[in-house]
């Protein structure tokens, strides 16, 4: 497949093109880019990892090291420079660069990937995609917690109409991290777009307005708990949704003793799920999907959440609910079928920008300690 810088639809497959290579220009090769995207990239039929943007030795090294017969540039120029021998861009460096990079690529004519967040404000967001849509061009942003195993089965107990009308929806990404760590995610200067807030309430935000659509009001409280840090790292949001669901979140690296993942409350029964999806430390133990020995994105039933009311899940109240597994692969699988056919990307920049919406008034409402209200478009 081969789009070039040509403008109108360039990016879908043109119905005279016979190739089935979908060839991927990754910048950025540290956690993001070396743990999520290039394995993920890798297991995808019909993509091709063809070139690593990082000049860093180092990660050159592990990344020879682990794709021998990837290209190696320095910089991001270098790929704008032969455009046309790619055919998409995945963008997994620091969350400053995203929007430039991923405008310059645009301005290529290359569909994009941007990892999350898409920028540090919607309006920056909604700039991205009217530019990718007047190009013709895919842009779409790596929400890989949609495939979650645990919100992939709360989506089904949902449908299923297993809680009855839900009332309180209740999602945390809590961690125990009582010493900083150091780099730019923890860096207090607001162009790094760093802070928990952005980082996993960007994925906490998405999945509570993929869940329960649009919000009318934002409560949030935003604080700096460990010495010396410079950016928040234990932060609470809570939503109310415009059909009257309540979203309380979580997102801290200061919790010693870990609350459930998710607690849902409905008008029949509740789900309470402990834990994290696997599929995160098998890609850093190495693992990949497609491997025949490994179960890829499953998890045994000790760890299946409970669905039940009037008593503790903790005590053996509620049934065990088998959890369906994660499933990261069929985000890039999404990205080569928008390609290849045309259909809808995984995640928009739209829904991007929705939730950055929701992010710039829960850092507004905790600096000013008030509830805020979003326009939600009619």
């Amino acid at each position: 497949m081969h789009f070039g810088n040509t403008v109108a639809k360039v990016g879908f497959m043109d119905a005279t093109d016979d190739s089935s290579t979908t060839r991927v220009g990754l910048i950025g090769y540290g956690l993001a880019g070396s743990v999520f995207h290039a394995p993920l990239i890798a297991a995808t039929e019909g993509l091709v990892l063809d070139t690593i943007v990082t000049s860093s030795p180092e990660r050159q090294r592990q990344a020879r090291a682990e794709f021998p017969d990837v290209r190696l540039v320095d910089s991001a120029d270098e790929l704008w420079a032969r455009a046309d021998e790619l055919d998409l861009i995945v963008i997994a460096s620091p969350n400053r660069t995203h929007v430039p990079l991923a405008r310059a690529a645009l301005e290529a004519g290359l569909p994009t990937v941007v990892d999350k967040p898409l920028a540090a404000t919607a309006a920056e967001a909604e700039e991205l995609a009217a530019l990718a849509e007047g190009r013709g061009l895919l842009l779409t942003v790596f929400q890989n917690r949609r495939w979650d195993n645990d919100f992939r089965t709360l989506r089904k107990l949902l449908a299923e109409g297993a809680l009855g009308e839900v009332q309180r929806f209740e999602s945390r990404f809590e961690r125990w991290r009582p010493q900083l760590k150091g780099g730019w995610r923890e860096s207090g200067d607001p162009a790094e777009v760093g802070g928990l807030l952005y980082d996993l309430g960007s994925h906490l935000v998405d999945q509570a307005l993929t869940l329960f659509g649009p919000v009318e009001s934002v409560y949030a409280e935003v604080d700096v708990r460990r010495p010396g840090a410079r950016t928040d790292d234990d932060t609470f949001i809570a939503l109310t949704h415009t059909g009257g669901v309540r979203s309380h979140l979580w997102m801290s690296a200061t919790t010693a003793q870990l609350g459930p993942r998710f607690r849902v409350l409905g008008s029949e029964a509740g789900y309470v799920k402990y834990g994290l999806d696997p599929q995160e430390a098998a890609l850093r133990e190495g693992l990949r999907p497609g491997d025949p020995s490994v179960e890829w994105g499953a998890e045994p039933e000790g760890d299946w959440g409970r669905l039940g009311a009037g008593e503790s899940p903790t005590t053996g109240g509620g049934v065990p609910v088998e959890t369906l597994r994660g499933d990261y692969p069929a985000y890039y699988a999404a990205v080569a079928a928008a390609l290849r056919d045309g259909t809808p990307p995984p995640v928009t920049a739209a829904e991007a920008a929705a939730t950055l919406h929701v992010l710039e008034a829960a850092r507004v409402a905790a600096a000013e300690r008030r509830t805020v209200r979003i326009e939600v478009p009619a």
